[in-house]
C-alpha cells in the first residue's frame, strides 16, 4: 500500500502516522520526492481501512499495490535512483559506460585495455576474475589473482572496478571493489542475495537467461529488503527460440524497467548478441530505448581472447562506438524527458 502525504504536512503529524502504522506491525517506508512524499507500507495491508487513512489531514491518498516487488517499485519512489561511485552517476539523466575484458588475462593485458577505454570514455572498468563457464573444461578465470589485477588497473587509471561474485564464499576478496555483478546463472541465488543486500556498495544485477521482468524485480528486492539500495539492473539478453544470436536482447525491456521501478538500467549488447558485429548498433538501440548505461566487452586482441572473443569490441570499434552512442543518447534523453514532461 502506497499512503501520499499532503505537502502541508509536518514532522509530528507524520512521526505520529508512522508510529501508529508500526504499532499495527508494518514496515515503513519512506521516500521524499522532488512533488511528492510518498509513505509504503509493507505487511497485510486487507486489514487496514482505507477510509479512515483518507480522512486523516496528513493524508492525500491512498493506493493499494498488487506488484509484490514493494522497495524497489517506482510507486514508492517516483524519483529516479542514481548511484555514484567513485566520480561517475548511472541514472537520473546520468550515462555510464562499463567496459574491458571478458576475462582477465594478465597485469599488462588489463591495464593497456583500461587506459583504451578510458580515453574513449568508458567510465567503468569491467572485467571476469570468477568465470561461470558452461563448460568444465573453459577457462574459469584467475580467481583471486584476477582480483589483484583488476586493482592495479584501478590504481593506474582511476577508474572503478566492475567484476562477477559467483558464491559468498568469494566476498572476501571484494572489498576493494567498486560495484560487485551478479550474472545471469545467480539472479536467483536467494542467499547470495540477501548476503549483498548486507553489502554497502553497489550491486550490478543481471537479467536471467530465462527470467520475466517481476523475476528480476524479485531479485532487486532480495537485495533491498537486506538494506542495500544501491541497485543497477542489467538487460542481457534472454533464452528464446531464435538461434542466430547468442540470445534475444529484450530491448523493450529498457522502458518497461523504467516504468516499473526507479532503479538504474543499463544494458549487456556484448552478451546480448554474441558477435562484435551487432554490437555497435544494440547500443545505439540501448541509447535510443533510454538506457541508463552500457557494459561492453573490449579487448585488444579478440581473435586470442581467452574467452568470449567473439563478441568483444577492439579499442578502436569501441572508441567508434562510444563517439556514436553519445550523439544518440544525448538526443534521445532529451526527447523522452520532454515527453514525460
Amino acid at each position: 500500500m502506497v499512503i501520499i502525504l499532503k505537502k502541508s504536512h509536518d514532522k509530528a503529524q507524520l512521526d505520529s502516522l508512522i508510529s501508529w502504522l508500526k504499532s499495527k506491525n508494518f514496515e515503513c517506508h519512506l521516500s521524499s520526492g522532488t512533488s511528492q512524499t510518498i509513505l509504503g507500507l509493507i505487511g497485510d495491508t486487507s486489514v487496514l481501512d482505507i477510509d479512515l487513512l483518507k480522512a486523516m489531514d496528513i493524508v492525500g491518498d491512498v493506493k493499494r499495490i498488487l506488484e509484490p516487488y514493494k522497495n524497489v517499485n517506482r510507486r514508492f519512489h517516483p524519483d529516479d535512483t542514481v548511484i555514484e561511485v567513485g566520480g561517475s552517476k548511472i541514472g537520473g539523466g546520468n550515462f555510464g559506460v562499463m567496459a574491458g575484458p571478458c576475462s582477465v588475462e594478465s597485469a599488462e593485458q588489463i591495464i593497456g585495455i583500461a587506459e583504451k577505454v578510458k580515453a574513449a570514455g568508458a567510465n567503468f572498468l569491467r572485467g571476469g576474475a570468477y568465470k561461470p563457464r558452461s563448460s568444465p573444461y573453459s577457462f574459469q578465470g584467475l580467481r583471486d589473482k584476477g582480483i589483484e589485477m583488476l586493482l592495479e588497473a584501478k590504481k593506474a587509471t582511476g577508474l572503478p572496478i566492475v567484476t562477477e561474485i559467483m558464491d559468498i564464499s568469494q566476498l572476501q576478496y571484494f572489498d576493494d571493489i567498486d560495484v560487485i555483478q551478479v550474472g545471469t546463472r545467480n539472479m536467483q541465488n536467494f542467499e547470495l542475495l540477501k548476503e549483498l543486500g548486507k553489502c554497502r556498495k553497489p550491486i550490478l544485477l543481471k537479467r536471467g537467461m530465462s527470467a520475466t521482468l517481476e523475476e528480476l524485480l524479485m531479485s532487486a528486492e532480495y537485495i533491498s529488503a537486506g538494506g542495500n539500495t544501491e541497485i543497477i539492473l542489467c538487460e542481457r539478453g534472454i533464452r528464446t527460440f531464435e538461434p542466430a544470436t547468442r540470445n534475444t536482447l529484450d530491448i523493450s525491456a529498457v522502458p518497461l524497467l523504467k516504468k516499473l521501478s526507479h532503479l538504474p538500467v543499463i544494458v549487456d549488447p556484448s552478451h546480448a548478441t554474441g558477435k562484435a558485429s551487432l554490437v555497435k548498433s544494440m547500443c545505439l538501440a540501448a541509447a535510443a530505448s533510454g538506457a541508463d548505461g552500457l557494459m561492453i566487452e573490449v579487448h585488444n586482441d579478440p581473435a586470442h581472447a581467452w574467452s568470449d572473443g567473439q563478441q568483444s569490441l577492439t579499442p578502436d570499434e569501441f572508441k567508434s562506438t562510444m563517439d556514436a552512442v553519445k550523439h544518440i543518447w544525448s538526443f534521445c534523453f532529451d526527447a523522452l524527458k520532454e515527453k514525460s514532461n
